[in-house]
């Protein structure tokens, strides 16, 4: 079941994530004048980009994300993993495909909570809580500062424009 679970949270990843990537570079491309304002539906080749820039990302790093993941929050098990996996599958796949909502939500925090509840479910005291910590810190941090670096960029690239 956890092999099953673990396919659907996959697929689900991909279903929402490369989204993502994909409005941002079709957004560019109408911006840039290269695709017409009243397409908005991503090119084919920018499909492809954003699923094989995904697997070779989860091929090249994940495995670190991987490894905090399934054992640096909660030591996971076969069930435990099972359940994160398709209760993150659930949450994910609502977001993508409910009507109204196609909301972006980010895989890692989803599956990140998903351990933690299955933890807490455990045993609140099995979930190592000063790594879930280290990791909304870490995602606190990054919107204001890659705000600033973006602003950074544009206003250097205003000048040498």
């Amino acid at each position: 079941m956890q092999i099953f679970s673990a396919g659907l949270l996959a697929f689900n990843h991909g279903s929402n994530d490369a989204q993502k990537s994909m409005g941002i570079i079709t957004m560019a491309l109408i911006a840039g004048g290269v695709q017409a304002q009243t397409n908005l539906a991503p090119q084919l080749w920018v499909k492809l980009a954003c699923a094989l820039a995904m697997a070779a990302g989860t091929a090249v790093g994940g495995w670190k994300i991987i490894r905090t993941m399934g054992g640096k929050i909660f030591k996971l098990e076969p069930i435990n993993g099972f359940a994160a996996d398709l209760s993150s599958s659930i949450v994910i796949w609502s977001a993508t495909v409910f009507p109204g909502l196609h909301l972006p939500v980010s895989t890692t925090h989803v599956v990140s909570g998903s351990i933690m509840g299955v933890g807490s479910a455990k045993r609140v005291s099995a979930v190592r809580w000063g790594v879930a910590k280290q990791m909304l810190v870490a995602w606190v941090v990054t919107i204001p500062t890659t705000s600033l670096l973006a602003a950074l960029f544009y206003s250097v690239l205003m000048k040498v424009l």
